[in-house]
Order: C-alpha cells, then sequence, then structure tokens
C-alpha cells in the first residue's frame, strides 16, 4: 500500500468503508499492481492504529466486489484489472458531503419537481378531471379499522398474500358489485391490483392465446390507457368512433375485431350514456363474433339525477365481458386498489399465465384488510352516499356558472354524472394557446384533443376542453369559470 489512508473515526462513515474505498482507488489507478500483496490484517490493524475488525471487513468487501482475491498462505493480492477499470469512479464518501447533498436534495426539491413526467402545478383554480374532494375521506373510521387490522395481523401481513388479491375483500368486491353495480360475479373471478396497467397488461398476456385477436377496437375519443398498453404488446389499434349513443356499432362489425374496449355508464371524455338497446347489440356482437368486451366502469357510481347505470356485465348470464373497476374516485387514488372480474371461462387462461411469471401481489394487503373491513360494517355504502350528494351540489354549481358566464358561446358535453364536464366551443385559437391562457391566468384545464386516435380533435374543428368539478371547493367554483371565461376573452 503506498499511502495509509486518513481514517475519521467520528466520521457518519464506517472506517471500514473508507479503507476499502481508499484501496479501490489506489488499484484503480494503478498505484496497487497486478497480484501485489497487501498488509496481512494485523498488521495493517497496527499500522492504522485500529482493531482489526474494520480491516477484515474491508478487506471481504473488496473480494465481493471482485478487487481483491485471497488464497490460502498467499494472503490478500490485487487482481488483475482491464483498461476501461480506470474509468470507474469511487465516491469520497465523508459526513460532511454526504449531509451537503442531503440538504442539496431538499433546496432542489422545486427543480426535481419541475423536470418530474407530472409536474405539480400550483394554481389558484384546478379543475383536475377526476380529483376527489379529499376533505370527504372517512379518516377517522379508516384510521381505526388500520390500527385494528395492524394490531391484530401485523405478521400476517409482512408477507406475500394471494397473487390475485385478498380473499376477504375479493369476497366484499363481489358483494358490492352485485349490490351497487349489477355486476354478476363471484370472488374467484375478481383480480386485485395497484393500478389499472398493471391489470391491464395481466390481462393481455391472458389473453395472448385467444383465437383471431389480431387488434383491439377502442372509442375515439377514449382513455389512452387501454389502447396505449395494448399497443406496447404489439396489438394494431382500431379506432371505433361515437355517436349520440356511444360506440359505433356499424362500423365495429365491418373492422372484423375480436376485442373492443368501452365505458358504457360513462363515456370518457365525453360523457355519453349508452343506452339499453345498444348495450344488447354489443353483447350480441360478443356472442355472434366469440369476442370480448372490456368494460371501464370508473366512475359508475357517480350519477347526480337519477339512479346510477347498471354494469354492461349483468345484463346477461355468462355474458364475455371483462369489467374493470376500482377505488380511485370512490375513496382515493392513493390506496391503490383496483380489480378487475374475468368471464369464468377465462380463469384457466389466467392462472395458466401465472404459472410462466408467478408475480405476487401488487396492492398493499394492509390497505386490502382495511378496505375489507370498511366494506363489510357498511361504512363504504354510507360513503358513496355522502360524497355524491356533495358532487351533486358541484355538479349543477359549475353548469349554472358556465352558463352564467359563457352564455351560449359553448356547449356543456357529459352532464349529470361522473367528476367532469367538456365544455364545446369554437375558436380562432388553437386548444393549446386556450389551455396556456387558462394557466396564465391561473387556472388549470385539460384540453381533450390527446384523447383522439390521431390527436386531430373534433372533426368540425371545434375545441374540447375537460372541467372537473369534484375535488374543487363549492364556494370556489363560481369564481374559477368566471375567471376563465375573461381570460379567453382577453385573448
Amino acid at each position: 500500500m503506498n499511502q495509509l489512508p486518513k481514517l475519521e473515526e467520528n466520521d457518519r462513515i464506517p472506517i471500514y468503508v473508507q479503507l476499502s474505498d481508499h484501496i479501490k482507488k489506489e488499484i484503480i489507478q494503478r498505484e496497487l499492481a497486478e497480484h501485489s500483496k497487501l498488509p496481512s490484517v494485523r498488521k495493517l490493524a497496527e499500522m492504522l492504529g485500529i482493531s482489526t475488525t474494520p480491516v477484515e471487513w474491508a478487506y471481504q468487501q473488496l473480494i465481493a466486489e471482485g478487487y481483491v482475491y485471497s488464497q490460502p498462505r498467499r494472503g490478500y493480492r490485487v487482481r488483475p484489472m482491464m483498461d476501461r477499470y480506470s474509468k470507474i469512479q469511487v465516491p469520497m464518501r465523508t459526513g460532511h458531503e454526504n449531509m451537503v447533498i442531503h440538504e442539496q436534495h431538499y433546496h432542489n426539491h422545486s427543480k426535481i419537481e419541475r423536470n418530474a413526467i407530472r409536474p405539480t402545478r400550483v394554481v389558484e383554480f384546478d379543475f383536475h378531471m377526476s380529483r376527489n374532494d379529499f376533505s370527504l375521506f372517512p379518516f377517522g373510521k379508516w384510521q381505526q379499522y388500520a390500527n385494528r387490522i395492524w394490531r391484530e395481523e401485523a405478521e400476517e401481513l409482512l408477507f406475500y398474500g394471494d397473487p390475485q388479491g385478498e380473499w376477504g375483500l375479493r369476497c366484499e368486491i363481489a358483494h358490492y358489485l352485485g349490490q351497487f353495480r349489477g355486476v354478476n360475479c363471484s370472488p374467484e373471478q375478481i383480480v386485485i391490483g395497484a393500478e389499472q396497467h398493471l391489470l391491464m397488461s395481466l390481462l393481455v398476456q391472458t389473453l395472448l392465446h385467444l383465437d383471431g385477436l389480431q387488434s383491439i377496437a377502442v372509442e375515439n375519443p377514449g382513455y389512452r390507457l387501454l389502447p396505449g398498453t395494448f399497443r406496447n404488446y404489439g396489438y394494431p389499434i382500431v379506432p371505433i368512433p361515437l355517436d349520440d349513443e356511444g360506440l359505433d356499432i356499424l362500423e365495429l362489425n365491418r373492422v372484423g375485431v375480436k376485442l373492443v374496449g368501452v365505458s358504457p355508464s360513462h363515456q370518457f371524455p365525453l360523457g355519453t350514456t349508452m343506452p339499453i338497446a345498444r348495450r344488447m347489440a354489443l353483447l350480441d356482437w360478443a356472442e355472434r363474433m366469440g369476442a370480448y368486451i372490456i368494460e371501464d366502469d370508473y366512475d359508475g357510481e357517480f350519477r347526480y339525477h337519477g339512479r346510477p347505470i347498471p354494469s354492461m356485465q349483468g345484463l346477461r348470464e355468462g355474458s364475455r365481458v371483462i369489467y374493470m373497476g376500482g377505488f380511485s374516485q370512490v375513496l382515493a387514488p392513493a390506496l391503490c386498489i383496483h380489480y378487475m372480474v374475468l368471464p369464468k371461462e377465462l380463469m384457466g387462461s389466467f392462472r395458466e399465465m401465472y404459472k410462466t411469471i408467478l408475480f405476487e401481489q401488487s396492492a398493499s394487503r394492509l390497505h386490502q384488510r382495511t378496505l375489507e373491513m370498511f366494506m363489510h360494517e357498511g361504512e363504504l355504502g354510507k360513503h358513496i352516499r355522502k360524497v355524491r350528494n356533495v358532487y351533486k351540489r358541484k355538479h349543477d354549481l359549475i353548469i349554472q356558472a358556465i352558463r352564467q358566464y359563457f352564455g351560449e358561446k359553448v356547449e356543456i358535453i357529459g352532464q349529470n354524472a361522473g367528476f367532469h364536464l367538456v365544455l364545446r366551443m369554437g375558436s380562432t385559437q388553437t386548444a393549446a394557446e386556450l389551455v396556456a391562457a387558462a394557466l396564465s391566468a391561473g387556472i388549470q384545464i385539460s384540453s381533450a384533443e390527446y384523447l383522439w386516435t390521431d390527436g386531430s380533435g373534433p372533426a368540425d374543428g371545434k375545441r374540447e376542453f375537460i372541467i372537473g368539478f369534484a375535488g374543487m371547493e363549492s364556494e370556489r367554483i363560481g369564481p374559477g369559470i368566471a375567471a376563465l371565461a375573461k381570460a379567453w376573452r382577453d385573448l
């Protein structure tokens, strides 16, 4: 060893790490020749005035990383190094520098946020299309049940659960779907996942061997997750136009696909409710073609005038419908609990797919068990009734405000359900320019253009904007719409 390291005993970095880093640097910089012998553990410890333990640990770390080898009666020696190893960077680790980096991380937090995939924007009026009113979240009950579950089942919950989801929660979801959404299923058909994309990916892999499945038809415009996931698995996407009753069945028959994705209870983004005749025609198409329908029921619980529309899945016994839902809108996205209901005949394919991957449960077992208890005690039904009344009031307020401040200049699409409305208007400005003008005025809205398959928007050239209302405070809805009208009027 050419130079003894300066070890800081009071440093936050352990002695053995400081020592191994020093020896690494000498090896990389060729200051220690290949196969040269390092001092024995005892001798180096005496030279450094430390115990033998950190020296032994340092040598073992160097052996593990491949810098040093050991042979009986020959001691510790330097391994031969390739030329490109000279480019290896050895961190200069000291407690002070770690503290500086740690502080810089927080000081640069805003910069990191700006570079995020989905940057956080602080605006005065946030009309996010799917934001909940989190002041309504049942914090007290949720914490009560979570504490009870954690207290009684902590050790068990730390281990892997059923890859398909917790059995008790699947039982509660089956009962809930039958009662609130008219879905006909058993717990064995339900698959729970932390996120929609994950469930969609499992579905793609379950359907890989379906005869004739070469492409998928989707609503245009529509939610991008479904076509995006299938496209990334190599499936061509066939966009199907919408009319006043939803997906165009004649066009669907013409294209000859074996899989279609729809959101019949509240089409995203236009809010169309598919009437019973169109739903039955779609079910007939699936039976006739030996095809499957993916029914996305993301916010089917929230209908503000009249009763919620029952799911399409439950309209016919043994329907060829794959039902997708979750608790993001009902409770909160952060719980990360979604589910899909597979037709019984696909369960064999799902289990075979599982055997080839051996994936684990993705949704938190603690959250699943807490939600199970929350549902079993009847709290979910109470919560839905409560938030539906609040969201209905906000829905009516935003329609009133739009009519007051925009008059006949805009068309309101997708009323009476969900978390958002669509404003449709003519303008010489592009959608991007209008969104930017709103943002400059402190208003967050979204253009619907990106939801069209080719990004073109409506054929008549009108601009469409998604305006969420559920997460806005009631008293700020009117001022927010007034500010939006002014921002666009001043362009």
